[in-house]
């Protein structure tokens, strides 16, 4: 055995795995393009297709192949997906709407504080001049 040809095949066989992960990785949703490129067709299965009920959709790749490295996904489990990934989304943003909606509320009293420190300010001001007069008054 040769480690040259040993090491090309293992790596061969690595990147065939690795693949074949991507593949089943990216099929979540309505696929827009297959990893190997190619455009995703809108496929309605005919009469022929002896496996599968006439008429039913899939995405497939435009090159597709039955070797595991292209898409091919019935339409309804896309749609289906692609329906869970968007309810997911909206309800995050639900969230952080509601997350606003709160810190709003919390810096409103924040205004209020700084209308305090004002105030505060300018007694801390006003007891100043007050020491300053007594002190002048009194060393005199």
């Amino acid at each position: 055995i040769d480690p040259v040809e040993d090491r090309r095949h293992s790596k061969r066989q690595t990147h065939h795995i690795n693949m074949l992960g991507f593949v089943a990785d990216s099929e979540y949703g309505i696929p827009t393009r297959c990893l190997c490129g190619g455009r995703v067709i809108n496929e309605v299965a005919g009469k022929e297709d002896y496996d599968t009920l006439p008429g039913k959709r899939f995405f497939t790749c435009k090159n597709y192949e039955a070797d595991g490295f292209h898409y091919r996904q019935p339409w309804v489990i896309s749609v289906q997906e692609e329906l869970e990934r968007l309810t997911k989304r909206v309800k995050e943003a639900e969230e952080v709407m509601m997350g606003v909606s709160n810190l709003s509320k919390q810096i409103e009293p924040v205004s209020v504080l700084n209308d305090q420190v004002s105030d505060l300010n300018e007694q801390v001001y006003d007891l100043s001049v007050q020491v300053d007069t007594l002190e002048r008054v009194c060393f005199d």
